[in-house]
């Protein structure tokens, strides 16, 4: 049987390991499809704002987002309490680049969202 490492510091005890804080743990991870969203409000930002998609390559968009904590079986009044704003940077220029690189292999409903904000494939 094989024995865990000893430590020096401890007296030859092993460390004692205790759970992660809220303030320690990892954001959740986002999906392909939140992504594309979150692209698309920055592009629809941009686009309300300057009348084009002709987005600098170089270009971050900064935009706000509603995030909601602690959904859990509470109602939706505490719910809405809990919601906050994020600010998040998105690194639109490259993302409309890739897009018209790739429209041949985009989605029809993508290319449709992305035509009625004013994208040009060309």
């Amino acid at each position: 049987m094989i024995q865990p490492p000893r430590c020096p510091r401890s007296g030859g005890r092993p460390p004692r390991i205790t759970p992660a804080g809220e303030d320690e743990k990892p954001k959740p991870r986002t999906g392909q499809a939140d992504k594309w969203a979150i692209n698309l409000t920055a592009a629809t930002q941009y686009y309300q704002r300057e009348d084009h998609l002709h987005v600098p390559r170089k270009h971050v968009e900064t935009i706000t987002m509603a995030t909601v904590s602690g959904a859990d079986g509470r109602n939706q009044k505490q719910q809405e309490q809990q919601e906050q704003r994020e600010q998040r940077e998105v690194r639109l220029g490259a993302w409309v680049s890739n897009q018209r690189s790739r429209a041949t292999t985009l989605t029809p409903e993508r290319i449709e969202q992305l035509s009625a904000i004013g994208m040009r494939w060309a």
